[in-house]
């Protein structure tokens, strides 16, 4: 499935073209295009499809979506584990999280 998720913008690079920004979903961040909302700051919410930031959202609205897809596992879904992903990146198997009982990688 692909949704449009909230997520805060929590970086904008002016020079690159198009205009992108680092997003952040809760926990895991995503470059994404601004070009559609070129005048959002660092600090604002956005909706993010596909790669795209279409609109700017209200943090109260765009938490509660937040904890909604997370309530209903879609932040997983669209984005994956979040611990799992970093295990990979960093080359190394998968450890529990504090949400599994772990405190941190080994």
């Amino acid at each position: 499935m692909c949704l449009a998720v909230p997520g805060k913008v929590v970086a904008i690079d002016d020079s690159a073209d198009p205009l992108t920004g680092l997003i952040d979903f809760g926990g895991v961040q995503k470059q994404a295009c601004l070009e559609y909302v070129s005048d959002v700051k660092v600090g604002e919410y956005v909706i993010v499809h596909v790669g795209f930031a279409l609109q700017r959202l209200d943090e109260e609205s765009a938490l509660a979506s937040l904890k909604l897809f997370e309530e209903l596992g879609l932040l997983e879904e669209e984005f994956g584990d979040a611990w799992e992903q970093a295990a990979k990146e960093a080359g190394g198997a998968a450890v529990a999280g504090p949400q599994d009982g772990g405190s941190e990688a080994r």
